[in-house]
């Protein structure tokens, strides 16, 4: 009869299902589920990633070859498979690449470029996308015009998080000096009438 320890290094591990991903992406818990899984599955995410090109897959085969999670590191290869999961409109990569951008890890710092996928997350409901998108109009980027939106969506915003929900009055705050009182006031209107 098998040893315990040996029967339990035979188990095969489940593909993610696509919300099971997207959670554990949101998460920021997917490298480490790879990992976790004892990399059994880097085909099945390649194979996901580049031959059905599925979005979440796309996202966490980019990072794994990132930052080099069960395979060899190619920084390249992995912006390249992230851009791809943000063209398809993948929140957690257009986040990712604003917050590399905004940064420089990985690419030039370029807040410009920071922005646009920023708010493009933000426009995806992506509540760190919208608080760092905040620091970044805060500190002088991006358009006034855009102010207006993204104050509503911080407005609008649900956490049950203290912490988050300061960070989100105080944005508000600094935003709402930058703003034409009008603005405040359209901002101000809820999601569903």
């Amino acid at each position: 009869m098998p040893s315990k320890a040996y029967s339990q290094q035979l188990e095969a591990v489940q593909i993610y299902s696509q919300d099971e991903l997207i959670k554990l992406i949101n998460d920021n818990e997917h490298l480490e589920r790879v990992v976790a899984d004892r990399c059994q599955l880097v085909q099945d995410i390649e194979a996901r990633a580049e031959v059905l090109m599925v979005p979440a897959y796309q996202f966490l085969w980019g990072d794994m070859l990132a930052w080099g999670v069960c395979v060899d590191a190619e920084p390249e290869r992995g912006i390249y498979y992230m851009r791809e999961a943000a063209s398809q409109g993948l929140a957690a990569a257009l986040e990712q690449l604003g917050r590399y951008h905004a940064s420089g890890k990985l690419v030039q710092e370029d807040k410009k470029r920071a922005v646009i996928y920023l708010r493009e997350a933000s426009a995806l409901g992506n509540l760190r996308a919208q608080l760092q998108l905040a620091e970044l109009f805060i500190d002088g980027y991006g358009s006034p015009y855009d102010f207006e939106d993204l104050y509503h969506w911080l407005y609008n915003a649900i956490t049950d998080d203290s912490r988050t929900h300061q960070r989100i009055a105080m944005y508000m705050g600094e935003l709402e000096s930058l703003m034409h009182p009008r603005a405040v006031r359209n901002a101000r209107k809820p999601l569903i009438n």
